[in-house]
């Protein structure tokens, strides 16, 4: 058994606070790809997606699974490996900010993309919960991201439906954040 690769630290979260980037973990989590296959797939240019690939690479975020003849050269498939969440270690109130944002605006884009007639589940919380419910839930919405990522089928695959999902679960502090500098003049 390998050892547990390190916690994503900063550069971790940098690295994932990226719209594109953040497309690409989703859309290599059903599938294995090469850049310019995902380039195809999203719209974008085989160079810009190269690129994003590699800096998720080094971040530990994608791995290269295997690498393909493609008219006489070669292309490295990659695929997201859904764990690799676990290892993001959010303790920067900045970074973890940067993160919410880049999330955010994806939301942004997939919401606008809802099939008409459709309904979606919902849920939004700011409460109160005792430590031991609190690690047994985590433990409960991790299963069920690693049941939704194995279930992650290819891009267009007859028989499945694109859906969009996204959830962030984070402790918060009670002490209140200070008045931004103009209310404390």
């Amino acid at each position: 058994m390998s050892p547990s690769p390190p916690p994503l630290g900063a550069r971790g979260l940098r690295t994932l606070a990226h719209p594109l980037r953040l497309r690409l973990l989703s859309l290599l989590t059903g599938t294995a790809m090469s850049a310019a296959e995902a380039a195809r797939e999203l719209g974008e240019t085989q160079a810009n997606v190269s690129y994003h690939l590699r800096r998720l690479r080094d971040a530990g975020l994608v791995e290269v699974c295997e690498e393909v003849e493609v008219r006489g050269g070669r292309a490295r498939r990659y695929r997201h490996a859904p764990e690799s969440g676990e290892r993001i270690d959010i303790r920067d109130p900045g970074e973890h900010r940067l993160l919410a944002s880049a999330m955010a605006e994806e939301m942004r884009r997939r919401a606008a993309r809802q099939r008409p007639g459709t309904r979606s589940t919902l849920t939004d919380a700011d409460l109160w919960i005792d430590p031991t419910s609190w690690q047994n839930l985590r433990e409960r919405v991790g299963s069920l991201m690693s049941e939704l990522h194995e279930a992650a089928r290819p891009p267009h695959t007859p028989g499945t439906v694109h859906v969009s999902t996204s959830l962030l679960m984070f402790e918060m502090d009670d002490t209140p954040p200070p008045p931004p500098a103009r209310d404390r003049e």
